[in-house]
C-alpha cells in the first residue's frame, strides 16, 4: 500500500483539504457531503490541518484580518478557513453538475485532482468520462484507499505531472478527445505554481478544448501573497515545501488571455453563498484584502 508519507509536499496538502472536507460532512447543516474525505484524509490529514489553523489562528492581529472581523474569536478564524474551503467544494460541485446536464459533454477533467472524490460520490450521466490528472504517487495513494470502491462514472487516472510538458500527449492516451466538448476543473492548483507555468497550463488547456467547453479554477489576489496578516499561512506553507507562489487581482483578464470568457464571484457573494455561508466579502474594489476568486468561464 502506498502510505501518505510518500506523498510530495503539494500532495500533502490534498490531505488538508480531505480533511476540511471530512469536518464539512459531519456537521449538521453541511452545504456539502464526502463520504470519503475521511478516508482519503488518513490520519495525516487532520494533523497538518490542525498545524495549519493553529499557526493561522494563533497569528491572528488584534485588528482584524482578511478573513474575520476585528476581535472575533479564534474560533470565528477557523470557521472562516473551513467555510471558505466548503464553499469553494459546493460551487464547483454544482459547476460539474451544471456541464454534465449539457448533452454534449460527456468528459470532465480535473487538472491537479488530488484527494478529489467527485467520480466516486456524485452521479454522472452514462457514458461520461471522468479525467484524473495528477502525480503519479497522488494517484497511487488514492487508489490504495478506495480499493473496492466503484466510481459512478467512466473514470481515468493520468498519472503525470503537470510539470511535464507531456501530459497533454498523456491525458489523450487515456481517452480524451480534444474535438469534442469538456469541461475541465483546476481546483487548488494556480496558487502554487509559478507564474509562467501558470500561463503555461492555460495556454495548454486551451489547446486542448473545442470551442463551448467550460473552465473552472479558483485564484488568490496579490494581496494574499504580501499581507502581513497572510504572513503565518505562508510560512506553514512554505515550511511544508509548496509555498504560494501566484496571485492575480483581475482573473478575468488572465483567463481572457488565454481564450475563455470568464464569470468571476467570491465565496459569500451571490451565486457562492450556501446558507449564509461564509459571509460576504468586502466589495472587490477595497484594498488591502485577502481575495479569493472562483472562476467559471468558455472557451471562445
Amino acid at each position: 500500500m502506498t502510505h501518505a508519507a510518500h506523498l510530495d509536499a503539494v500532495g500533502r496538502t490534498a490531505l488538508v483539504t480531505a480533511a476540511m472536507r471530512a469536518a464539512e460532512t459531519g456537521r449538521p447543516d453541511a452545504i456539502h457531503r464526502d463520504p470519503y474525505a475521511a478516508t482519503l484524509a488518513g490520519g495525516l490529514g487532520p494533523r497538518l490541518l490542525a498545524e495549519l489553523l493553529g499557526a493561522t489562528a494563533a497569528g491572528s492581529p488584534a485588528g482584524g484580518s482578511a478573513d474575520v472581523p476585528a476581535g472575533a474569536p479564534v474560533g470565528a478564524y477557523r470557521s472562516a478557513r473551513q467555510d471558505y474551503n466548503s464553499a469553494r467544494t459546493r460551487f464547483f460541485d454544482d459547476y460539474l453538475r451544471t456541464a454534465a446536464d449539457e448533452p454534449d459533454t460527456r468528459q470532465i477533467v480535473v487538472a491537479g485532482a488530488g484527494m478529489d472524490s467527485r467520480a466516486y460520490r456524485m452521479n454522472w450521466p452514462e457514458g461520461l468520462r471522468y479525467f484524473e490528472v495528477d502525480r503519479p504517487p497522488v494517484m497511487a495513494y488514492k487508489r490504495a484507499c478506495l480499493a473496492g470502491v466503484t466510481p459512478r462514472a467512466d473514470r481515468r487516472t493520468v498519472a503525470v505531472d503537470l510539470a511535464s510538458p507531456s501530459w497533454p500527449a498523456v491525458l489523450t492516451g487515456a481517452g480524451y478527445e480534444p474535438d469534442r466538448p469538456s469541461a475541465w476543473l483546476l481546483e487548488g492548483l494556480l496558487y502554487y505554481l509559478p507564474v509562467a507555468a501558470v500561463h503555461r497550463v492555460l495556454d495548454q488547456v486551451a489547446e486542448l478544448v473545442a470551442p463551448g467547453s467550460r473552465i473552472a479554477a479558483d485564484v488568490v489576489n496579490t494581496a494574499a501573497l504580501t499581507l502581513p496578516d497572510q504572513r503565518r499561512l505562508l510560512d506553514v506553507f512554505a515550511s511544508w515545501g509548496c509555498p504560494w507562489l501566484f496571485g492575480c487581482d483581475e482573473p478575468e483578464e488572465l483567463f481572457d488571455q488565454h481564450g475563455f470568457k470568464a464569470d468571476v464571484v467570491q465565496p459569500g457573494e451571490p451565486g457562492a453563498e450556501f446558507g449564509g455561508r461564509p459571509a460576504p466579502p468586502p466589495v472587490r474594489g477595497l484594498p488591502g484584502v485577502r481575495r479569493v476568486f472562483l472562476v467559471t468561464g468558455r472557451r471562445n
